[in-house]
């Protein structure tokens, strides 16, 4: 999956959220002010068509595009590549920096307790399993 610009993203984010989409709709969720010009968007648009990341329905001249790619799926290729390119492709490494650097003490708490509640549904399998 070929990474985004932030521009190509931002566009992405409007197709999530809306489901399908003119460019007349994209700009409209844009908060930019004043809008980006018509032609800019639908340039961005088409280069998401060329990789892969938005289909069409043609009627006539006028195209509604929606995402061939989910959020869901972006977002685990995305983490991918920061794992690879920043953190040596060790998942302890990026869960270090989060708990170090982002993670505040509540979210580390919380990050716990899932792992213990993890750790005990893994138990009480293994048992089953016996």
């Amino acid at each position: 999956m070929e990474e985004l610009t932030k521009t190509e993203e931002r566009i992405m984010q409007v197709f999530w959220k809306l489901k399908k989409a003119f460019v007349k709709d994209i700009i409209d969720q844009l908060p930019d002010e004043p809008k980006p010009p018509y032609n800019t968007v639908s340039s961005v648009v088409r280069i998401l068509e060329r990789k892969g990341y938005v289909g069409f329905k043609a009627y006539g001249k006028t195209h509604e595009y929606f995402p061939l790619i989910s959020k869901t799926e972006y977002r685990a290729a995305s983490l991918k590549r920061m794992l690879t390119q920043y953190f040596d492709n060790s998942p302890t490494a990026l869960v270090s920096f989060m708990v170090e650097e982002i993670l505040s003490q509540r979210e580390k708490q919380q990050l716990l307790d899932m792992l213990h509640d993890s750790d005990s549904s893994t138990s009480k399998a293994d048992g089953n399993a016996k």
